[in-house]
């Protein structure tokens, strides 16, 4: 990092910079210079974030007990805790998903115990580090803090990844694994950037017609690591691989032709397409075999001795470790339990949906619900209610966002809006492949991040730049401090009626994000649609 910062000051010297949204030649922009104002901003806004995420985070439970699918990831992550590292699942017979959101689990539950608060703690604190990162990502990639800040009230304000936050389940673990790569690899690419740009300015750029050699980048070998414990979570991890990847040597690619490499294709092909190979592909792979690092040292895994019992000895790939070949029949059987959820075989749930219903959040999914007994509403009849339900004020404006990121991404060439369409895009376009499988509103829990991301960089167009052009004062080269320009003025006040209308969304959804004792015909008016019934 010391030598990186150090190429960054040699290239501010030699040609001066300023904010833009997307570097070119031979302006070197590299990141928001507001450090101290951005850490701040962001500290304050985590702040507000922990504090809605982890208060009453034990409440509500089902008589003491874990509530929807917290009764499968709870009991299996104290199996984890207690019974040596691994999780047996018997009541099902099997576990149907890699144990790293259920380890994540175990660390609230040795911390506080088999309790709400034991196996929500992880969640909560997932769900804070969400916004850090969001916040982060976006400054960067808008080298704006304001911008930054818009993104991180977004998801503060987001009951989708609201409510994920505050349940044992492994849906936020997902969004902040692949939201955290997603930001390595926006830094890795303004490191590549800084280091191509030294190179340019040293007038290396033409030694070899494929560009510079990039050197070591830790940035993108921790969104391997990072891409490697999201599919330890859940195997849709994968797609995220598949669509980060691209991405990453798209951006090799756009940064060899930016600075004058005379075969950036080529370039890319031969200096970077290899090395990705190896920090998306194989470095995920190694960390989500580690992953399972307590089954394969374990006696009384699900189907650890699978090889001799469940599969034969010999065959094509007897040439491998037996426990390899266990986890591999291990992993069949779990895709099978997966395959056979269909609707087509008579498999139905009240509350499923659908994904072309989850860019708008239309078919919401009811956790909890309770009449009985409850009392607190102020009448003699009561109930209360979990729904995990995305913010209107957000997800209604979905498909124009979506629009407006498309024509950014294809006509304008904005680098910005298609990365944040790739993440997008890997959390969404899947599951389309697959329509006869039962699916769930939480599926969608990695797309916020990145729709939040979308529409603060809307806001951000629609604010405009900062300041008008500055007025010279003399032939000397001085100019007079810009004025914010009219356009300006309205944008703010569009963005802050916006962001107030949120705000004001997400107040009045709390008590049925939170379980708070209502009314039934209260209960009745949070439920807008149809579909939310």
């Amino acid at each position: 990092m010391t030598q990186v910062t150090d190429q960054r000051a040699t290239v501010a010297k030699a040609v001066p910079s300023w904010s833009s949204p997307a570097p070119l030649r031979p302006t070197p922009d590299f990141g928001p210079l507001d450090k101290m104002q951005g850490w701040v901003v962001t500290a304050v806004l985590t702040t507000i974030a922990g504090l809605t995420r982890f208060i009453m985070l034990d409440y509500p439970t089902d008589a003491y007990t874990p509530v929807f699918d917290e009764k499968h990831y709870a009991p299996q992550a104290w199996q984890i805790l207690t019974g040596g590292g691994v999780e047996d699942n018997p009541a099902y017979g099997l576990v149907v998903h890699p144990p790293i959101g259920k380890q994540l689990i175990a660390i609230g539950e040795w911390m506080f115990g088999y309790n709400g608060w034991g196996w929500r703690f992880s969640a909560a604190l997932a769900g804070t580090v969400l916004v850090l990162l969001v916040i982060r990502i976006v400054r960067r990639m808008a080298r704006s803090t304001m911008i930054g800040a818009i993104a991180g009230i977004l998801l503060i304000a987001d009951g989708l990844t609201f409510v994920s936050s505050r349940i044992g389940m492994l849906d936020i673990f997902m969004a902040v694994l692949v939201t955290a790569a997603f930001g390595c690899l926006i830094v890795d690419r303004d490191e590549v950037r800084a280091r191509i740009a030294l190179v340019d300015y040293q007038g290396r750029i033409d030694a070899s017609e494929w560009g510079p050699r990039l050197g070591v980048r830790w940035w993108r070998f921790g969104a391997g690591v990072l891409l490697g414990l999201s599919c330890g979570t859940k195997w849709s991890g994968m797609y995220f691989i598949l669509a980060f990847g691209i991405m990453s040597v798209c951006f090799d690619a756009a940064a060899r032709r930016t600075y004058g490499v005379r075969r950036p294709w080529v370039g890319t092909a031969v200096r970077d397409i290899g090395p990705a190979l190896y920090a998306l592909v194989l470095i995920p792979l190694g960390v989500y075999l580690a992953s399972y690092w307590a089954w394969f040292s374990s006696e009384d895994g699900v189907f650890r001795y699978a090889v001799g019992n469940q599969v034969g000895r010999d065959g094509p790939w007897s040439f491998l470790p037996n426990a390899l070949r266990s986890l591999w029949y291990y992993s069949g059987e779990t895709l099978r339990f997966h395959e056979g959820l269909t609707n087509s075989a008579g498999n139905h749930h009240p509350w499923e949906s659908k994904p072309w219903t989850w860019p708008m959040g239309l078919r919401p999914m009811l956790y909890y619900y309770a009449d009985n007994g409850v009392t607190g509403c102020g009448q003699t009849q009561c109930v209360k209610a979990v729904m995990l339900i995305g913010t209107p004020a957000i997800w209604w404006i979905a498909f124009p966002v979506l629009a407006w990121m498309l024509w950014r991404s294809v006509v304008r060439r904005d680098w910005r809006y298609a990365a944040i369409l790739t993440g997008y895009g890997a959390g969404l376009v899947p599951w389309f492949f697959t329509l006869d499988r039962q699916m769930y509103y939480f599926y969608a829990v990695p797309l916020a991040p990145f729709l939040v991301m979308g529409i603060a960089l809307v806001c951000g167009d629609i604010l405009g730049p900062a300041r008008s052009t500055p007025i010279p004062r003399s032939p000397a080269g001085t100019y007079l401090p810009a004025v914010p320009s009219e356009q300006r003025s309205l944008g703010l006040l569009a963005v802050c009626i916006y962001l107030g209308l949120v705000i004001a969304n997400f107040i009045w959804l709390w008590p049925i994000l939170t379980a708070l004792p209502i009314t039934p015909g209260n209960w009745h008016d949070h439920l807008w649609l149809p579909s939310w019934r």
